[in-house]
């Protein structure tokens, strides 16, 4: 599917939604909705993406079983690879062609909120269609979140 037939409206918010907290608060939701999208160079020197529910955090056990070994991009790899900035990368729409994993954290939602490109906007979509539409692959690379 070509991504610039995507029919999803883009929420714009006067508001920062640069972070996990700062997103659910403005979007009035509970902060797992919120699907941060984090960005890992391979030690094979390959770039990726994984999105989770926003109050899961990696199991690095789990993450390296699945990929090896792997770092977080800094700041300027993020913007470089993505095209987006730190707090408002969307998982499609990259500046460059890159995997993206899904963790199973985020099939306990109907719908979530990740990022659209900018630090306060964003898109709601189901995980299903978010997996159609990235090409992902689902992956177990989180820490069980406890919920109250």
């Amino acid at each position: 599917m070509p991504h610039d037939s995507l029919d999803i409206p883009i929420i714009e918010l006067s508001v920062s939604t640069a972070t996990v907290a700062l997103a659910a608060e403005a979007h009035g939701v509970e902060p797992g909705r919120i699907a941060k999208t984090l960005a890992f160079r391979l030690g094979d020197g390959s770039a990726m993406l994984v999105v989770a529910r926003g109050d899961a955090r990696i199991d690095n056990k789990k993450f390296k079983d699945v990929f090896g070994k792997g770092k977080m991009l800094g700041l300027d790899d993020v913007v470089a690879l993505t095209g987006h900035p730190v707090g408002g990368v969307c998982p499609f729409g990259l500046a460059q062609p890159m995997p993206v994993y899904l963790d199973k954290s985020l099939q306990d939602f109907d719908d979530v909120l990740p990022a659209a490109g900018a630090v306060h906007s964003a898109v709601r979509i189901s995980p299903a269609q978010l997996a159609s539409i990235t090409e992902g692959q689902w992956v177990d690379v989180c820490q069980e979140v406890v919920t109250a």
